[in-house]
């Protein structure tokens, strides 16, 4: 065969067609199939969409918890930072939420911080309700709550922080309070009880206001916390120290009694 002849041979074998069943693929296709479902196989199983994303899951099945998380975020910030300072994003980012759920919750940062205030007086007065003062001997239970006040000072530094801020501005937000009368309300009853009891058996003067009596407790107490530093540095004494604390307390106690007493 010429080598014209040759060239044609060749170049027509390899134009030629394979024959395939009816219905195969490719064998390239094929060869791509089996190593895709090798590679799925040693792959491991992909996690949900939330997860791979790093995504929080909303805390709304537990409304309670939620509320709570917020509020205590929203101490923390109020207390360290005052009303101005405050911010909502930090917040909702220390009560692992998102803004929006904080917003669902607490409508804004006046609602949210009226809402502090008032869990702020809730805790201390459902604190004094346990001394059950109307049982307790007038001078006793006097004692007992002029300790009670000055411990729950000194253990809550964030109650004398919030008062502080809202003194600030001159009870803006508390007057909005619907419910801040009824719940000193019972205080002062419980007091007034330990005065006229006091009074009847001669222990305690006539006319004592018990307004006037826990003011005075409270005023001892937070004036000395609320000041201790630059009256430390005043009087070169560390009245921060335990010791000093103590002392204050019975300091107190001692005033407050002095008057009261017939």
């Amino acid at each position: 065969m010429s080598d014209h002849g040759r060239s044609l041979f060749t170049g027509a074998m390899g134009r030629k067609k394979i024959r395939r069943p009816p219905g195969a693929a490719p064998s390239s296709r094929i060869n791509e199939e089996a190593t895709t479902r090798a590679a799925a196989k040693d792959r491991p199983a992909s996690k949900p969409k939330a997860e791979r994303a790093g995504a929080k899951q909303p805390a709304t099945r537990d409304p309670q918890r939620t509320s709570a998380a917020i509020l205590g975020a929203a101490v923390k910030e109020f207390s360290e930072k005052g009303f101005g300072g405050a911010r909502i994003n930090t917040i909702a980012a220390r009560a692992n939420i998102n803004k929006r759920m904080l917003y669902h919750y607490f409508g804004g940062k006046d609602a949210l911080y009226l809402a502090v205030l008032e869990g702020a007086y809730v805790a201390i007065r459902s604190a004094e309700t346990r001394l059950h003062l109307a049982d307790r001997d007038p001078i006793e239970g006097m004692r007992e709550l002029i300790q009670f006040t000055w411990r729950y000072f000194l253990d809550h530094p964030e109650f004398l922080s919030l008062l502080a801020t809202e003194n600030l501005h001159r009870a803006r937000y508390l007057k909005r309070s619907a419910r801040i009368f009824d719940l000193h309300s019972p205080l002062i009853a419980q007091i007034a009880t330990l005065l006229r009891r006091g009074a009847a058996s001669g222990q305690f003067r006539h006319g004592a206001d018990p307004v006037k009596t826990y003011i005075s407790i409270a005023a001892l107490g937070f004036f000395y916390l609320s000041n201790r530093w630059t009256l430390s540095t005043i009087f070169r004494r560390d009245l921060a120290a335990e010791g000093e604390l103590d002392a204050w307390g019975a300091q107190i106690e001692d005033v407050v009694l002095s008057y009261l007493r017939a």
